[in-house]
């Protein structure tokens, strides 16, 4: 299988645990089979390689995003980056040029694009596998693969077939409805629209061409930002006439609040949390270090993040948004390519970080302009280059590092920092890669 998957997402319906840069596929929230917590990302990715070992995988992804997917699937990973977000007809355009051009796959090759996000079985992918082969045989030009509802969603848009067959040509489609329209449509045997389609690779470049004006990837690339916003379904599957849908009838979960998905978890509580046995339907996701103790609760949500506190009736905790839209302070967690850093403190010109890096992670080796910084070691040991003179560092050391200096740090083992930044204008902006000799 050449499979694609489009990873975005704000990050606000899951808000303290997501934001822009850790969207909810992002959370570790799922038991995996060694009892480790992992992501859906994680979850979807391993899925894919359980049902098809030889599976190419490639994540259409914004570039705020990238470094977290290196962290928690590998460097070695797929990745087509979007320099700014354009919605999903850009991206799979983008995806599409990235296999055709970098990937060398030929346009007669079948493209499988689908959610990095939703809650599946393994029957899930042994539908994609299945939907590639309807593809291969196909006289249409896309298969899409629609999700047998199991209640009148006002959430989902859906799709019409002809007829009942579990593979029929679509007759029309539906946006978002009210509950009863939704009711009406499930009545003509309608199907959820998941996002998952199939198609050769030429007939989406073609496509692309028709209503974008670029010459090859990298000018679609320089283009990028100045791209209409428009999603894959509004520009082409609503226009497509030649189009079929696979029925599949196995479980699916958009999990895109937090009432959703509480209902998947393994367990009531994540993280150093006690429910005692007056509550009911109550669950907690504690990412802090200090306790969270609930009692005489029902059908609440709890969730504790360094970016924040939620309380929620279950049902209400849809209604997120608007309040999190409200929130100005910036991110205090984050995941990265190199390891993970929670804010501890923020003052007027000064910010103080805990940084944590596993065994061999290093950063990037870099300078800021407008700050100085001061390391302190407070578990594990590692090699430190500051302007190109390396030097092993362990607990108890404390490294300056005045602005302007190029630096990194190489994990011999799990190591701890806290960092302190120093100086008035102090911004994630003022970075500056620089190439390591030594």
């Amino acid at each position: 299988m050449n499979i694609v998957l489009l990873s975005g997402g704000s990050g606000k319906r899951l808000w303290p645990l997501s934001n822009n840069i850790r969207s909810k596929q992002f959370i570790k929230i799922f038991k995996n089979q060694n009892g480790c917590y992992e992501s859906m990302l994680q979850r979807v990715y391993n899925q894919i390689l359980k049902a098809d070992s030889n599976a190419v995988i490639t994540i259409a992804t914004s570039k705020e995003q990238v470094s977290i997917i290196n962290r928690q699937l590998g460097s070695n990973i797929k990745i087509c980056v979007e320099p700014c977000r354009r919605d999903t007809f850009p991206a799979i355009v983008l995806a599409a040029e990235y296999l055709f051009e970098i990937a060398k796959l030929p346009k007669e090759e079948i493209i499988t694009i689908c959610p990095v996000d939703p809650y599946v079985t393994d029957d899930y992918f042994k539908a994609l596998k299945k939907l590639e082969k309807v593809a291969e045989k196909s006289s249409a030009n896309i298969i899409l693969m629609g999700i047998v509802p199991v209640y009148p969603s006002e959430k989902y848009g859906y799709i019409l077939p002809q007829d009942n067959k579990d593979i029929a040509w679509v007759k029309e489609f539906k946006e978002k409805p009210n509950e009863i329209e939704a009711e009406e449509y499930i009545a003509k045997g309608a199907l959820w629209n998941g996002g998952i389609s199939a198609f050769r690779l030429g007939y989406i470049l073609k496509k692309a061409h028709e209503l974008i004006q670029y010459n090859d990837y990298s000018d679609l690339l320089n283009k990028y930002q100045l791209l209409e916003k428009k999603s894959f379904d509004y520009a082409v599957l609503e226009k497509e006439k030649k189009i079929e849908v696979m029925r599949f009838t196995g479980e699916w979960k958009d999990l895109g609040t937090w009432n959703t998905l509480t209902e998947s978890m393994d367990n009531y509580c994540v993280g150093d949390a006690v429910i005692d046995n007056t509550c009911e339907n109550v669950h907690v996701i504690n990412e802090m270090d200090v306790p969270v103790l609930c009692m005489g609760l029902k059908d609440i949500v709890v969730s504790a993040s360094p970016d924040g506190i939620l309380v929620s009736e279950k049902e209400q905790s849809c209604n997120i948004k608007p309040f999190v839209d409200s929130f100005k302070q910036q991110n205090r967690f984050a995941e990265k390519s190199w390891g993970t850093f929670r804010i501890l403190d923020a003052g007027q010109e000064s910010l103080t970080i805990k940084v944590t890096l596993d065994s061999g992670d290093r950063m990037n080796y870099h300078s800021h302009e407008r700050r100085d910084e001061i390391w302190n070691i407070i578990s594990g040991n590692g090699i430190v280059v500051i302007d190109g003179i390396k030097q092993h560092v362990k607990i108890g050391d404390v490294i300056k590092i005045p602005a302007g200096c190029k630096h990194i740090i190489i994990a011999e083992n799990d190591m701890q920092i806290i960092e302190v930044q120093l100086g008035k204008d102090i911004s994630i902006n003022d970075k500056r890669k620089h190439k390591l000799l030594i």
